[in-house]
């Protein structure tokens, strides 16, 4: 009878933590719906977006911190990366970043941009300092400026411009998680992760 009552007592507790838990992050608070969500393509995964500047500092230490989240993810989890586009120069940085992948460069390529705007002091404010900055990756001058002015990465770009304004970003970082919930960071960047994980498995059912 006692081992009844403290395995009942066990279940009781066990309820209440996970049930604690997920009340622990509120609709409206820690995350919100997006007004003209963008369409779920139900394949199975949720996509979490990103929305980044390079030249945004708090993108910049963020950036390892959601890497590494990705890093312990299951195959139905994908993390993508969105460049913001709001003026001149954040266009001309969501053309870098839409290079870098089109050229198939290492994906530390992305954190030594981080690091040369952040760190060495170079904005890399105009095509002439971007293709400096790739020839280092052994991407000749001429071939960064074919990819930089190709129809696919003004493409990319241009998408990037469509999805801001039907999301309405308005802040770096900002997480998306398939079109539909918006989760913008409030407090240590231990519990962002947290919320992340809480609409994961929220929207889990529905991709």
């Amino acid at each position: 009878m006692k081992k009844y009552i403290k395995n009942s007592l066990i279940f009781i507790f066990v309820i209440s933590f996970t049930a604690f838990t997920n009340a622990e992050f509120r609709l409206g608070v820690d995350y919100r719906i997006v007004d003209n969500p963008l369409p779920v393509k139900r394949d199975g995964v949720v996509e979490v977006s990103e929305t980044f500047w390079y030249g945004c500092n708090a993108c910049y230490q963020f950036d390892p911190v959601i890497n590494a989240w990705e890093s312990r993810q299951t195959d139905d989890v994908k993390l993508s990366k969105i460049p913001v586009t709001w003026g001149g120069i954040h266009q001309l940085h969501a053309s870098l970043y839409f290079t870098i992948e089109a050229l198939k460069l290492d994906p530390s390529t992305h954190n030594a941009v981080f690091v040369t705007i952040h760190k060495e002091g170079n904005f890399l404010q105009n095509p002439n300092t971007i293709q400096d900055f790739l020839e280092k990756f052994g991407v000749a001058p001429e071939v960064s400026s074919q990819y930089l002015n190709s129809f696919t990465v003004k493409q990319q770009v241009n998408r990037a411009i469509k999805h801001a304004r039907q999301l309405k970003v308005s802040s770096v970082p900002m997480i998306i998680v398939d079109g539909k919930y918006i989760i913008e960071p409030k407090g240590s960047y231990e519990k962002l992760l947290k919320v992340i994980d809480h609409v994961v498995e929220l929207q889990r059912p529905n991709s």
